[in-house]
Protein backbone atom coordinates (compact mmCIF):
# COMPACT_ATOMS: atom_id res chain seq x y z
CA UNK A 1 0.00 0.00 0.00
CA UNK A 2 1.59 3.31 -0.79
CA UNK A 3 0.98 6.06 1.52
CA UNK A 4 1.72 9.78 0.70
CA UNK A 5 2.02 12.64 3.28
CA UNK A 6 2.33 16.55 2.29
CA UNK A 7 4.23 18.82 4.37
CA UNK A 8 5.33 22.45 3.58
CA UNK A 9 1.76 24.54 3.45
CA UNK A 10 1.87 27.85 4.85
CA UNK A 11 1.16 31.51 4.84
CA UNK A 12 3.01 33.33 2.51
CA UNK A 13 2.49 37.18 0.97
CA UNK A 14 2.12 37.67 -2.76
CA UNK A 15 5.54 37.05 -4.55
CA UNK A 16 6.66 35.08 -1.96
CA UNK A 17 7.67 31.34 -2.14
CA UNK A 18 6.97 28.07 -0.63
CA UNK A 19 8.52 24.25 -1.14
CA UNK A 20 5.97 21.56 -0.49
CA UNK A 21 7.03 18.01 -0.28
CA UNK A 22 5.75 14.80 -0.60
CA UNK A 23 7.09 11.84 0.88
CA UNK A 24 6.11 8.47 -0.15
CA UNK A 25 5.80 5.02 1.74
CA UNK A 26 5.19 1.63 0.67
CA UNK A 27 5.90 0.00 -2.83
CA UNK A 28 6.33 2.00 -5.95
CA UNK A 29 8.70 1.13 -8.89
CA UNK A 30 9.11 3.50 -12.44
CA UNK A 31 6.22 3.49 -13.66
CA UNK A 32 4.72 5.69 -11.41
CA UNK A 33 4.13 9.11 -11.81
CA UNK A 34 3.96 11.97 -8.82
CA UNK A 35 1.19 15.01 -8.98
CA UNK A 36 0.02 17.52 -7.10
CA UNK A 37 -3.78 19.28 -7.23
CA UNK A 38 -5.64 22.10 -5.67
CA UNK A 39 -8.48 22.88 -4.36
CA UNK A 40 -9.55 26.30 -3.47
CA UNK A 41 -13.01 26.94 -1.44
CA UNK A 42 -15.72 26.52 -3.48
CA UNK A 43 -14.24 25.25 -6.94
CA UNK A 44 -13.20 22.22 -8.06
CA UNK A 45 -9.85 20.29 -7.52
CA UNK A 46 -7.46 21.36 -10.43
CA UNK A 47 -4.55 19.80 -12.05
CA UNK A 48 -1.04 21.64 -10.52
CA UNK A 49 1.41 19.75 -12.05
CA UNK A 50 3.30 15.92 -12.32
CA UNK A 51 6.53 14.52 -12.94
CA UNK A 52 7.07 11.06 -14.43
CA UNK A 53 9.35 9.19 -11.83
CA UNK A 54 11.36 6.99 -14.68
CA UNK A 55 12.06 9.88 -17.17
CA UNK A 56 11.06 13.06 -14.97
CA UNK A 57 9.26 14.40 -17.75
CA UNK A 58 7.15 17.01 -16.28
CA UNK A 59 4.14 18.81 -17.37
CA UNK A 60 2.33 21.55 -15.79
CA UNK A 61 -0.65 23.37 -15.36
CA UNK A 62 -0.76 26.93 -17.88
CA UNK A 63 -1.26 29.17 -14.87
CA UNK A 64 1.56 27.84 -13.25
CA UNK A 65 3.60 27.17 -15.82
CA UNK A 66 7.18 29.64 -15.34
CA UNK A 67 6.51 30.04 -11.40
CA UNK A 68 6.41 26.44 -10.08
CA UNK A 69 8.77 23.43 -10.45
CA UNK A 70 8.20 19.42 -9.64
CA UNK A 71 10.68 17.39 -9.16
CA UNK A 72 11.47 14.51 -7.38
CA UNK A 73 14.39 12.52 -5.46
CA UNK A 74 14.31 9.10 -6.21
CA UNK A 75 16.65 8.13 -3.23
CA UNK A 76 14.27 10.21 -0.79
CA UNK A 77 11.23 8.68 -2.37
CA UNK A 78 9.85 12.28 -2.44
CA UNK A 79 8.20 14.73 -5.10
CA UNK A 80 8.86 18.52 -4.49
CA UNK A 81 6.85 21.44 -5.56
CA UNK A 82 8.84 24.25 -5.37
CA UNK A 83 6.62 27.60 -5.86
CA UNK A 84 7.28 31.10 -6.55
CA UNK A 85 5.61 34.56 -7.52
CA UNK A 86 2.99 33.24 -5.40
CA UNK A 87 -0.32 35.07 -6.31
CA UNK A 88 -3.53 35.16 -4.10
CA UNK A 89 -5.08 33.17 -6.50
CA UNK A 90 -3.10 29.85 -5.42
CA UNK A 91 -4.61 30.11 -2.38
CA UNK A 92 -6.17 26.42 -1.88
CA UNK A 93 -5.27 23.15 -0.01
CA UNK A 94 -2.82 21.05 -1.75
CA UNK A 95 -3.03 17.44 -2.47
CA UNK A 96 -0.11 15.27 -3.83
CA UNK A 97 -1.22 12.23 -5.72
CA UNK A 98 0.85 8.74 -7.57
CA UNK A 99 -0.61 6.80 -9.93
CA UNK A 100 0.92 3.91 -11.80
CA UNK A 101 1.20 3.13 -15.95
CA UNK A 102 -0.76 6.60 -16.69
CA UNK A 103 -0.44 7.17 -20.11
CA UNK A 104 -0.41 10.71 -21.32
CA UNK A 105 -3.78 11.99 -22.26
CA UNK A 106 -4.50 10.80 -18.15
CA UNK A 107 -1.71 12.51 -16.16
CA UNK A 108 -3.52 15.72 -15.76
CA UNK A 109 -6.65 14.14 -14.04
CA UNK A 110 -7.03 13.67 -10.88
CA UNK A 111 -9.56 10.37 -11.62
CA UNK A 112 -6.50 8.43 -12.98
CA UNK A 113 -4.10 8.75 -9.39
CA UNK A 114 -4.56 6.06 -6.95
CA UNK A 115 -3.03 7.25 -3.92
CA UNK A 116 -3.56 10.70 -2.15
CA UNK A 117 -2.02 12.50 0.53
CA UNK A 118 -4.01 14.00 3.09
CA UNK A 119 -3.42 17.79 1.87
CA UNK A 120 -1.70 20.63 2.96
CA UNK A 121 -2.71 24.47 3.22
CA UNK A 122 -1.09 26.98 1.35
CA UNK A 123 -2.48 30.37 1.88
CA UNK A 124 -1.53 33.59 -0.29
CA UNK A 125 -2.47 36.80 0.74
CA UNK A 126 -2.74 40.45 -0.92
Amino acid sequence: QVQLTESGGGLVQTGGSLRLSCATSGRTDNSYAMGWFRQAPGKEREFVATIRWSSQHTYYADSVKGRFTISRDNAKKTASLQMNSLKPEDTAVYYCAAGSGLILSSLRNGAAYSHWGQGTQVTVSS
